[in-house]
């Protein structure tokens, strides 16, 4: 290779934000290609690397508007690691039912709906996505992000140094539906509510009332713990395999008071570890 370049590619769901993210990574001096075909990807590499007053930064979006091209994306990407390119993937996803309202919001049809039913056309997206969201460093829940929020997510991942971890912790209410796509889930719907408590309901997990009244239980002390430990322990272990993002959620009932109150604790504990830790209360404000 001529130089080193530092590429980013992004993939995902159709309706899911690429667009969002790739104008947020041009922001960052990345130079971008929209919708390349897979079979050309290491060929506009090799050129752009040849390429002298080029960005040392480049970003690309691989996604099914290719038809039939992007049926070898993986065997592509290997390509690049073989060419010595080190690239990181990022992918997006959301929930049926955000992609659906998009959709319809946009008044487009989906790429692989055929006859205009969204869901299936989105069901076989879904398919032809599982080989590459395998090999994603970073997957991104939209679902529930405005694009201020995803353009600030794409920021938090591109100032990550190369070898550090971050752990993006999520508080949520099951009630408003299970958070897609965490590596682990904690219920912590055992532990009493202070939503019962008329002094602490219209608190948040974020107030000191609240929180004491939370980790006054033994069981809620003895959970924490093991939850501590056991991010503790895989966090080197993600790092040594490659994997630079680990996200923990955490659900009470909804939302607002005993996940908040664990979330910002585990934030607390894990501050002092080489690693980026990020939180974000999903459903505080429902």
């Amino acid at each position: 290779m001529e130089k080193n370049i530092e590429l980013i590619v992004i993939s995902g769901i159709s309706g899911a934000g690429k667009s969002t993210a790739l104008r947020a990574v041009e922001d960052l001096g990345y130079y971008c290609m929209d919708n390349i075909p897979p079979q050309l990807l290491t060929t506009f590499v090799q050129l752009y690397v040849q390429t002298k007053s080029a960005p040392s930064k480049a970003a690309v979006v691989l996604d099914i508007r290719t038809r039939e091209f992007f049926e070898d994306i993986s065997l592509e990407l290997e390509k690049l690691k073989k060419l010595g390119v080190d690239y990181k993937l990022i992918f997006l996803e959301a929930a049926d039912e955000t992609v659906v309202n998009r959709y319809q919001e946009m008044r487009r049809p989906h790429p692989l709906a055929a006859d205009g039913n969204i869901l299936d056309g989105l069901k076989e997206e879904r398919k032809k996505l599982q080989a590459i969201k395998k090999l994603a460093d970073y997957i991104i829940d939209t679902s529930r992000m405005n694009n201020y929020k995803l353009r600030a997510e794409i920021n938090n991942i591109l100032e990550l140094g190369s070898s550090q971890m971050q752990v993006s912790i999520v508080s949520f209410g099951f009630k408003n539906g299970i958070l897609l796509d965490a590596d682990y889930v904690f219920d912590i719907r055992f532990i009493p509510n202070p939503y019962y408590i008329k002094e602490l309901k219209p608190q948040s997990g974020k107030d000191p009332a609240v929180k004491d009244y939370v980790f006054s239980f033994d069981d809620t002390k003895i959970f924490m713990d093991k939850i501590e430990d056991l991010i503790k322990f895989v966090v080197p272990r993600y790092i040594k395999e490659g994997r630079l993002q680990l996200t923990v959620g955490i659900g009470c009932t909804g939302g607002r008071h005993r996940s908040v109150a664990l979330s910002e604790e585990l934030k607390n504990r894990l501050k002092d570890e080489d690693i980026k830790v990020v939180v974000d209360h999903r459903d505080l404000d429902r």
